[in-house]
C-alpha cells in the first residue's frame, strides 16, 4: 500500500512539473495580444454586376487593434486581372489603413471571386479579403 501510495505521489510530481506556470502562461498570452492585429471594417465587398471590360475599384478598411504597429509585407491577388496597394509605412496600434484593390473585367465572365492574400506581422500573418461580383458578357 505504501508502494503504491509513493509511486502515485512521484507521477503526479512529475505530472506537475510539465504544467507551465502562471507566469509562463501570462507570457503566452501577452505574446498573442502584444502584437499587431489587423481587423477589417468588411473582409468581403460585392460589387454586383458590371459589363466586361469594366474596372472596380475597392478600398478595404482595416484599423490595427493590437498593441504594436502593424507591418503589411505584400499583397497579392488571385489573378493578374486585379491590383492590390496597401501601406509601404507601419499602421500603429489603432490607426487605420486600407488596401486599395482593382479588378479588370476585361476577358472575364460570369461569377467572380477574387482573393487577395494579405501578409504582415498580424497574428495570423496571412488574412484573405474577397472581391465578388458578376461580370456580364456582351450580347452580339
Amino acid at each position: 500500500m505504501k508502494k503504491l501510495f509513493l509511486a502515485g505521489m512521484i507521477a503526479g510530481g512529475l505530472m506537475a512539473c510539465n504544467q507551465p506556470t502562471k507566469q509562463q502562461q501570462q507570457q503566452k498570452v501577452n505574446f498573442t495580444t502584444d502584437g499587431a492585429d489587423v481587423r477589417y471594417e468588411s473582409p468581403t465587398y460585392d460589387f454586383g454586376k458590371i459589363k466586361q471590360g469594366d474596372k472596380v475599384s475597392h478600398s478595404f478598411k482595416f484599423t490595427n487593434m493590437g498593441k504594436s504597429p502593424l507591418i503589411i509585407t505584400t499583397a497579392v491577388a488571385s489573378c493578374g486581372c486585379t491590383t492590390p496597394t496597401w501601406p509601404k509605412s507601419p499602421v500603429m496600434p489603432g490607426d487605420t489603413g486600407s488596401i486599395a484593390v482593382t479588378f479588370n473585367s476585361t476577358g472575364k465572365s460570369g461569377l467572380q471571386d477574387k482573393l487577395i492574400t494579405v501578409t504582415s506581422n498580424a497574428q495570423p500573418a496571412q488574412s484573405i479579403v474577397h472581391l465578388l461580383g458578376e461580370v456580364l458578357t456582351p450580347n452580339k
